[in-house]
């Protein structure tokens, strides 16, 4: 595997970022763009913070582009992270306009003014660019981006189908009937179902979560075969050293990859925990502690495939529980799986950063 993965390192070339919280370069113009599915406002300042456009056009490359287009090359456009941002930042990057994302939970100046509208927001957007107040979110590359949202979109089926699952469960309890031992992963177990109750009506019910997971079971496996092909042609390396950890299989792996993008644009371990949330922050104000702050702020993803990894690899691992025991020593079984959860994050940072293979005597040592 260590030669598989050497040989890829020579084609392979991960591209730098320089991570910092505000955006604070200087620029002749400024505009801030409050965005829409179906309209925009855009607003452009000068460098002294004088409006020179303040208006209301519809989500149209064209109408952008001509209320843009004499200040192209001395302007910084910046919007809020909303669903809608991926066209803005996909044309600006093919005119060559430099583009900014905002941290929608950062803009506290946005959304906790007395007066809230499209045109207050958009004025306050570009005024955050020009002081230097301007939070940065990730503007994450758009030759990845689609793979990572079909994903995302996967894992609220596999949720769905988990509530169906526990529908079946729920049925049985309110006609006090027997727990069903059938494993509904499996298409002969759910054909059981299909005759388990006397009511038809009840039946029917059942019968229409299985038609739904017996489709879910077909398509969520030609999906994961097709998110692993993608992962295949965008990063083979982080892909292959990610499954050496135990415990880290197939969807995890994606998950991991597809949620941090390039490791690179972390500056170090401490922030790559923060964003995966595996971290929390102390709350102080005049010497005393109000418990912890901005446990939501972070990629809730990165965090899920974290704490999950951290129970499959206790899964038949010896040496992986005694290392737990010993946390046990110091801590409750809850904060002695997320102390695990954090160590496999700060080790799989490192383990993408140097481009090296899991080594578990290391990883458990201390």
């Amino acid at each position: 595997l260590a030669s598989r993965i050497s040989g890829m390192l020579k084609v392979t070339k991960p591209t730098g970022e320089s991570s910092m919280r505000f955006y604070n370069n200087s620029h002749p113009y400024y505009c801030g763009i409050d965005l829409h599915a179906r309209l925009l406002y855009v607003c452009i300042i000068d460098s002294k913070g004088e409006v020179v456009a303040h208006k209301k056009i519809a989500a149209s490359k064209d109408d952008l582009l001509l209320i843009l287009e004499p200040y192209i090359g001395n302007v910084i456009v910046g919007v809020e992270c909303m669903h809608c941002w991926y066209w803005v930042s996909d044309w600006c990057a093919e005119l060559g306009i430099d583009f900014i994302l905002g941290h929608a939970l950062y803009m506290k100046a946005i959304h906790g003014g007395k007066t809230k509208n499209d045109k207050v927001d958009s004025f306050k957007i570009a005024t955050l660019l020009r002081g230097g107040n301007f939070p940065i979110a990730y503007d994450y590359p758009s030759e990845m981006r689609a793979a990572r949202d079909l994903l995302r979109r996967r894992m609220k089926i596999v949720r769905h189908g988990a509530m169906l699952k526990g529908h079946v469960v729920n049925t049985n309890s309110q006609y006090n009937l027997p727990a069903t031992e059938l494993n509904l992963k499996n298409i002969s177990a759910r054909q059981k179902l299909r005759e388990q109750y006397q009511d038809p009506i009840v039946q029917r019910n059942i019968d229409l979560d299985m038609a739904l997971l017996d489709c879910y079971a077909k398509e969520l496996a030609q999906v994961e075969w097709f998110i692993e092909k993608q992962a295949k042609n965008h990063n083979p390396v982080y892909l292959e050293l990610l499954k050496t950890v135990p415990g880290i299989g197939k969807i995890l792996s994606l998950t991991i990859l597809y949620e941090i993008g390039d490791i690179s644009r972390f500056e170090s371990v401490q922030k790559f925990a923060s964003y995966s949330r595996l971290v929390k922050c102390k709350a102080e104000s005049a010497g005393k502690t109000y418990g912890t702050n901005g446990n939501k702020i972070g990629n809730a993803h990165l965090k899920w495939a974290f704490s999950e990894a951290a129970v499959l690899y206790l899964r038949g691992n010896d040496k992986a529980r005694n290392y737990l025991n010993r946390l046990q020593k110091r801590m409750s079984k809850a904060k002695a799986l997320s102390a695990l959860a954090h160590k496999l994050g700060r080790c799989v940072y490192f383990m993408l950063k140097n481009k090296t293979v899991f080594d578990e005597q290391r990883f458990l040592k201390g």
